[in-house]
């Protein structure tokens, strides 16, 4: 079958649309990447790429409100990729999570759609706190009049995102309710995810979707001192300054650092320290711990390959998903950036087998899942 896959140009947002395109090709099936520029030079056996028209800002939108953002702009992209989605005759379209107008063009135009999550379910629950918390499920009376507490005062904006969405579906032609993907692909560990009283029937946990944009590969510095890996977040929410922190932070502490990034490095480090584009999966493999900012993909990479994390999370999920490591035993969380709390945090960590421990336990786990092909054959049958 050909499946259109629809992504925004986001690293932490592309890249599992263009691991799961490359599952698909693996699979004998004919794989479309719609994204931003940004990706559009890549060539992959099996997978065509193809812009994403509407990503653009237009004049007059306001990224401040998040319920424009996520809705309006996704109509606008729906209407701006009907007619090139409509040439692919694809039959299925995949659609990320944050590009919900791809949902809304396959609907248009009657095509089955499959929503991918490159991070847990992050649906509301009548069982949890609020998505973005970072609190555990409340226990007992007191815990659980608390998050019925918490789930009260986000009721409201909840209810607001439901009317927005059907406006902004109304206004392209579709009708008011929306009747949601066939199946959801929750692409995270099974270790990161919660259980849930409402576990939807059509959410599919399949595992991280992992890709290395580079065949680089970043050689740590010599010696045999504990090797720090820092990989800072590309989310626009993620903390900044973090390589540079880390280097402070461990001065005179006869370890290492290697740290990989997609954008240029910091000009200056000492010569215990390295930075520069490299395969994570690579470097993965000699790190002792890794200090990240929680964005998914780097999280699930690191627990994927056992190796416990200093978690500096940013905006955004960051917060969820730090906390979500460190009940699971894998990570501790510094916030805000310190040197000495993250000097603390890594002599924590490195002194302690019990997190390597809960790092292992998470990645022997990663095995629990179901194929996200097979999800998305019997979506489109």
């Amino acid at each position: 079958m050909r499946v259109a896959v629809v992504a925004g140009p986001d690293a932490g947002h592309a890249i599992p649309a263009i691991a799961l395109s490359l599952r698909l090709a693996d699979a004998g099936h004919d794989a479309v990447v719609l994204t931003g520029e940004r990706w559009l030079g890549l060539e992959l056996p099996g997978v065509t790429f193809a812009e994403l028209k509407g990503l653009a800002p237009r004049l007059g939108d306001d990224d401040g409100d998040a319920g424009a953002k996520i809705h309006v702009r996704a109509a606008h992209i729906a209407s701006e990729m009907l007619p090139d989605l409509g040439a692919l005759l694809p039959d299925l379209v995949v659609a990320d999570v944050l590009t919900a107008g791809g949902g809304m063009a396959a609907e248009r135009l009657g095509i089955p759609w499959v929503e991918l999550s490159p991070h847990p379910l992050y649906l509301p629950s009548r069982g949890l706190p609020p998505i973005g918390s970072g609190l555990d499920v409340g226990r007992g009376v007191r815990g659980r009049l608390r998050d019925a507490a918490l789930r009260a005062m986000t009721a409201r904006s909840l209810r607001q995102g439901e009317r927005e969405r059907s406006a902004a579906r109304v206004g392209i032609g579709l009708p008011a309710r929306d009747p949601g993907p066939r199946a959801r692909l929750i692409a995270t560990l099974p270790a990161l995810e919660v259980p849930r009283p409402d576990w939807p029937g059509h959410a599919h946990v399949v595992g991280p979707l992992l890709w290395e944009p580079t065949v680089e590969i970043l050689d740590p510095p010599p010696g045999d001192g504990p090797l720090v890996m820092v990989a800072p977040s590309t989310a626009v929410t993620g903390v900044t300054g973090m390589v540079e922190t880390v280097c402070d932070a461990l001065d005179g502490a006869g370890m290492r650092v290697a740290a990989t990034m997609l954008d240029p490095p910091p000009q200056s480090l000492p010569s215990w320290a390295v930075s520069g584009r490299g395969r994570q999966d690579v470097l993965l493999r000699q790190a002792d711990v890794v200090v990240c900012g929680g964005g998914h993909g780097m999280l699930a990479k690191t627990l994927s390959a056992g190796v416990p994390a200093v978690i500096v999370p940013g905006d955004g999920d960051q917060w969820e998903l730090a906390n979500r490591a460190a009940r699971q035993g894998s990570a501790v969380v510094v916030r805000p950036l310190d040197a000495d709390a993250v000097r603390s945090a890594i002599d924590t960590v490195l002194s302690s087998p019990d997190f390597a421990a809960a790092a292992r336990a998470a990645a022997d786990g990663a095995g629990d899942v179901e194929d996200p092909v097979a999800v998305c054959e019997a979506a489109a049958d």
